[in-house]
């Protein structure tokens, strides 16, 4: 899938907690945990558990998200 600018604003403008139960999902029907996902979530971002619940609370985008990251 080519990404247009469209598509691009459309992934940006999402709620970083809406996608997030079916990331969590889709790590355990593949076999591996919250656990798992939130050490791969820290290597790329640097936000432990604490920082990524704040930010699900907060109702962030992925734009305010990835904008947060060390």
């Amino acid at each position: 899938m080519k990404a247009t600018l469209e598509h691009n604003e459309r992934i940006a403008k999402m709620i970083f907690g809406s996608v997030y139960p079916h990331y969590v999902a889709k790590v355990e029907k593949k076999g591996r945990t919250k656990d798992e996902l939130h050490q791969v979530i820290e290597w790329l971002t640097g936000f432990d558990e604490t920082k990524i619940q704040e930010l699900i609370n907060e109702k962030v985008t992925f734009k305010a998200f990835f904008r947060e990251q060390r």
